[in-house]
């Protein structure tokens, strides 16, 4: 998610630079991170007054794409990670480490700011000084795939001399004692507890990965992903879902289907062209996309629940996806109207990469 990774090896669609497989898992994942915040933080909290079971459907709609979205995100990131964890801890803890803390620091000041505004926004925001310090140290906030990549870096680096096995299992025993709930943290504190699994497989899997890509079939596609949406039916109905081991075993099949289905997409251009031009933004759009969706939802909550059950029945049908729509666009716009870099980038770590290039034409 922050900033470009490159690539030499070929794509599954035969062209050489970054794989256009992971740009496109990447833009999938953003944009359903924003459509799950859409529809828990704003969509959700509409006082409907409809008889179709719109709402019911797009928040079940949004769950079953739980074991998907951060999963994914995390083992892409550990994919491109791999070779940078054999750079120096000077050069991970400038280039890594000091730019994600950096970036969670910067916009969790600015989220804080903007939230100010909307106190009742549904979304952790520090209202005294020392809520902030515990959201800067101890308690992440929406913004914790940033702090956890930084604390990911140091725990991969650090893990190094150990076999892959005994760290995978480790990581694995974690996620899922996270996940049965069995660590006594709140909020957002278990998400990089459960999630670390996920990173470290990009990383220990990386070959894995891309020859699951390259080997992509819709036969294979399918004949996973039948039982598993079959698997994901009866973990909600029976409701199991914090029985031990079981979100990082699905998380697990979610990836592998995350994979296979993002390098199929590459086969078709147009849609692909869309999905790399945001998956190669995914920083910006996380970002920035819950202060927007918070000053939105300020605008909209009010004029919506107030409509008529006409109106109402036909923005229940779509808004989930339209406001997803619109929220990426403005980062998107945002993003190429900010005239300041050191928003999306440790200004000290500009600094050196400039002074580095420079230094090479000489």
């Amino acid at each position: 998610m922050a900033g470009a990774h490159t690539s030499t090896p070929q794509s599954p669609a035969g062209q050489t630079g970054r794989l256009e497989w992971a740009d496109v898992a990447k833009g999938v994942c953003i944009l359903l991170v924003v459509l799950w915040h859409v529809i828990m933080k704003h969509y959700l909290q509409v006082g409907w007054n409809i008889a179709l079971p719109f709402p019911g459907l797009w928040g079940a709609a949004g769950e079953i794409f739980l074991p998907l979205r951060m999963p994914l995100f995390f083992a892409i990131s550990g994919f491109f990670a791999a070779s940078a964890l054999s750079r120096p801890w000077r050069v991970i803890g400038r280039s890594k480490v000091a730019n994600f803390l950096y970036l969670y620091a910067l916009w969790l000041l600015i989220h804080t700011a903007v939230l100010a505004f909307v106190p009742d926004f549904d979304t952790a925001h520090a209202g005294t000084l020392g809520e902030l310090l515990a959201q800067l140290t101890i308690s992440p906030t929406n913004l914790w795939y940033l702090y956890a990549l930084a604390v990911y870096f140091v725990l991969a680096k650090l893990a190094r001399p150990i076999p892959a096995p005994a760290v995978l299992a480790a990581a694995f025993a974690l996620s899922a004692a996270a996940s049965a709930e069995l660590i006594p943290v709140p909020g957002d504190r278990l998400d990089p507890l459960e999630n670390l699994l996920f990173f470290l497989v990009g990383v220990y899997g990386k070959t894995f990965i891309k020859r699951v890509a390259e080997a992509a079939s819709w036969a294979r596609l399918f004949a996973v992903a039948v039982p598993y949406v079959g698997i994901l039916g009866a973990v909600q109905y029976f409701g199991i879902e914090t029985w031990f081991g079981l979100w990082p075993v699905v998380s697990s099949v979610a990836v592998f289907l995350g994979v296979t289905a993002a390098s199929l997409v590459t086969r078709w251009e147009t849609v692909t062209g869309a999905l790399v031009s945001v998956g190669r933004k995914t920083l910006p759009i996380y970002v920035m996309h819950m202060p927007l969706l918070a000053l939105l939802h300020l605008a909209l909550l009010g004029p919506i629940s107030d409509a008529g059950p006409t109106v109402q029945l036909v923005v229940a049908a779509v808004e989930p996806v339209v406001l997803t729509a619109v929220v990426v666009g403005i980062c998107l716009v945002l993003y190429r109207v900010l005239p300041s870099p050191w928003l999306f980038e440790l200004p000290l770590s500009r600094t050196r990469s400039r002074t580095t290039e420079t230094s090479g034409r000489r």
